[in-house]
């Protein structure tokens, strides 16, 4: 069983389904973040349900990509050995599988999707947009904006609530930006 909801709904709906799972369950969450939902389902689903974790590095906006798909995975809990079957599956699909602790995603994804997708919405929030003289490193910061803001303001904000290190990856950002400001006003 497939878990897609938003990462806000998640504990309730792992609540509501938890008694009516069967001996031979599979449970399988593809939350952007990792550690909240894996502690919210080895707390509440019964001992008999195997519980493998993923994150398609990959949606919608980007699954026709040349470059390939990756998808993290964990076998949080295995029961029945369905994470060697699922782990086949995607890599039989030119997937590539990264496996890895839900500690180890959330810290790497915080400095990848986490930063990502808070750049691109300060970015649009700063009124950066399309003008008639763009670099090309300026383009690719356009996509950048476009990509992160297709996605929901709720998507955006679970993403930076539920993932206990994107608060670190923020305030070293703004120490990040302050010191580079600090070296500009020193030249002058």
């Amino acid at each position: 069983m497939f878990i897609s909801v938003p990462i806000r709904d998640f504990k309730d709906l792992i609540l509501d389904i938890a008694p009516h799972l069967g001996k031979d369950t599979t449970v399988i969450d593809v939350c952007s973040v990792k550690v909240y939902p894996v502690t919210v389902m080895t707390e509440a689903l019964p001992d008999h349900v195997e519980i493998i974790a993923t994150h398609p590095l990959f949606g919608p906006d980007s699954i026709s990509r040349p470059d390939g798909m990756t998808i993290m995975m964990n076998a949080t809990r295995e029961v029945h050995g369905k994470f060697s079957f699922w782990k086949q599956y995607f890599e039989s699909k030119a997937i590539k599988v990264v496996e890895m602790t839900p500690e180890e995603h959330d810290r790497l994804a915080a400095k990848t999707q986490g930063i990502t997708h808070f750049v691109g919405r300060v970015l649009k929030d700063a009124g950066v947009g399309v003008t008639e003289i763009e670099t090309l490193g300026f383009k690719e910061l356009l996509a950048v904006i476009d990509q992160t803001c297709y996605d929901s303001w709720d998507l955006f904000t679970d993403l930076q609530n539920y993932n206990p290190y994107t608060t670190s990856m923020i305030e070293t950002l703004e120490s990040a930006i302050e010191n580079v400001r600090s070296k500009i006003l020193r030249r002058n």
